[in-house]
């Protein structure tokens, strides 16, 4: 199937041009980055050294008319536009945030510029999401943040085990996070050896998303505390997701209630035997969640680790290519 990304030089663009070349179902076509427009994908990507001779180019909806499939990995706000231009019927996986949300009001809270509708919510181990993925052609693909943490309460939600009134998230995310646009706080010099805050008192972007997410399991409003830290790192995201357990129920009931939950989805397994860290699942479409209860306090912690440019960004959004064109999931990630 030929295949373009638009917005090939980022980070999350790098890894797409990564698992595309190793897809034994996509076939390149053309790597889209403005910015680079002329220069090497090699030069931006040396990781794509031998894989990949050609330059980026210039957006041009007439050079992409006979394409498949688009990936689009570009900032909030600059995707309604390129839509518009492309051939009915194009299958589309919109990484950046414009078509996640369905509610206008909480776009223009948490996002500049003009709402431009939402489309299937690309969170394919969500009940009941991998179905309508598989009928979409466009699809917005879910932020790192809202991945992990999503994951981690569905199954709590799903069966109405906590109190939907107390959920919090303390997370920690590496610097990739942030993009490649040059700014002062993610410098190395500003980041090593040093944790930080950012974006308190509920003014992260993907508070609407993860809600939204939740609030649909079983139709009841849910309300999240968020709390973000930068880390001294690349890449990978490390999620504690907190709340109240009701009625009593064990950590063993609720192990089992997990492991239902994602029985016979492959990207997403429980595991008690160890502690998780960032490095169990880097260069995977993997979310490792481990489960720990405070007897003390009634409470549970589910720790939700991900690679936030793969299951958070690239990788997911290759997974859903491939419900949407009929395949197997697991293709193009797994050896």
């Amino acid at each position: 199937m030929e295949t373009v990304v638009i917005g090939a030089s980022g980070y999350a663009g790098g890894e797409l041009l990564r698992l595309i070349d190793s897809h034994p179902k996509l076939n390149f076509k053309s790597a889209i980055a403005h910015s680079k427009a002329n220069t090497a994908i090699a030069l931006e990507h040396p990781f794509l050294i031998g894989k990949y001779d050609q330059n980026f180019e210039e957006f041009n909806a007439q050079n992409i008319q006979t394409t498949d499939l688009v990936f689009i990995a570009l900032p909030h706000g600059e995707s309604a536009g390129l839509v518009s231009q492309l051939k009915p019927g194009t299958k589309i996986v919109d990484l950046g945030a414009d078509f996640r949300l369905k509610d206008p009001d909480q776009w223009s809270k948490y996002y500049s510029g003009e709402y431009a509708g939402s489309w299937t919510y690309g969170l394919p181990e969500i009940e009941g999401n991998k179905e309508k993925i598989s009928n979409s052609n466009q699809v917005a693909n879910p932020g790192c943040y809202a991945t992990a943490i999503a994951l981690a309460f569905a199954p709590l939600i799903k069966h109405d085990v906590i109190d939907l009134n107390y959920l919090t998230v303390v997370a920690a995310s590496g610097t990739t996070g942030a993009g490649k646009k040059p700014q002062q706080s993610i410098l190395a010099s500003e980041v090593m050896g040093s944790l930080s805050n950012y974006k308190l008192n509920g003014s992260h972007q993907h508070i609407p998303e993860i809600e939204q997410t939740l609030t649909q399991i079983n139709n009841k409003d849910v309300v999240l505390s968020f709390n973000p830290i930068l880390a001294p790192m690349p890449r990978g995201i490390l999620a504690n997701c907190i709340s109240k357990i009701k009625n009593g129920i064990s950590k063993n009931e609720i192990v089992d209630i997990f492991n239902k939950y994602y029985k016979g989805q492959p990207f997403v397994q429980v595991k008690q035997d160890a502690n998780l860290q960032t490095s169990s699942v880097l260069n995977t479409n993997n979310c490792l969640l481990q489960i720990s209860v405070d007897e003390n306090t009634n409470q549970i912690t589910v720790v939700s680790v991900i690679d936030n440019l793969i299951k958070g960004a690239s990788g997911q959004a290759i997974q859903n290519a491939n419900l949407m064109c009929g395949w197997d999931q697991t293709i193009g990630l797994v050896d």
